[in-house]
């Protein structure tokens, strides 16, 4: 199973050159059986970017996943803790086999409806499979 992570551009790229190997989010998906992230780069780019597996997901305070993974977040601390702010739990979602695709995809050409999630979405397998056939 699969979820669609929505990710600023300047993480999405840091994810795909493998400079990001965490992501961080407030929330996480209750579906435990998610094993690989497709990447929504955000606005200005609003495009599917690549995919990439899940390792593990780390649940704790802020401060300790900074502590735990400050070297390998891809982001500056004012940055991780602004998106924190006020909260006493977060995640840390391990990043491992990176794909990133050779032309980014626009999920409207398959979904004239979509709406890029605030956090993440769900995606089904016809929706992974179009998506991935587009850049075969």
């Amino acid at each position: 199973m699969r979820v669609l992570l929505s990710i600023k551009p300047q993480y999405a790229d840091k994810i795909l050159c493998g400079l990001k190997k965490y992501e961080f989010r407030k929330i996480i998906f209750k579906n435990e059986d998610i094993r690989e992230i497709v990447i929504y780069s955000s606005s200005p780019t609003k495009k599917i970017v690549g995919t990439c597996a899940i390792g593990s997901v780390i649940e704790d305070r802020p401060m300790v996943l900074w502590e735990m993974f400050k070297e390998v977040s891809g982001i500056c601390e004012e940055e991780f803790f602004s998106y924190f702010n006020g909260k006493e739990k977060g995640y840390a979602i391990e990043i491992e086999e990176i794909n990133r695709f050779e032309r980014p995809v626009d999920p409207r050409e398959f979904n004239e409806k979509f709406v890029p999630p605030q956090s993440f979405q769900y995606i089904n397998d016809a929706f992974y499979s179009k998506i991935c056939n587009s850049n075969a």
